[in-house]
């Protein structure tokens, strides 16, 4: 699949490398962002229990 991408990405192999490091970069931004702060309202694992009555 990997293979594929890098494949399809235009240009001599340093742009496709660049291009290749933007798309990772890009991905992890959109998680941070939008998907881990919409998902943490659904796990309970960051519900704390120390100092509750």
């Amino acid at each position: 699949m990997y293979g594929l991408i890098f494949r399809a990405l235009p240009g001599p192999l340093w742009v496709r490398i660049l291009l290749s490091v933007m798309l990772v970069v890009a991905a992890v931004a959109a998680l941070m962002v939008f998907v881990f702060p919409w998902f943490s309202q659904f796990n309970p694992l960051t519900d704390s229990t120390i100092g509750s009555p």
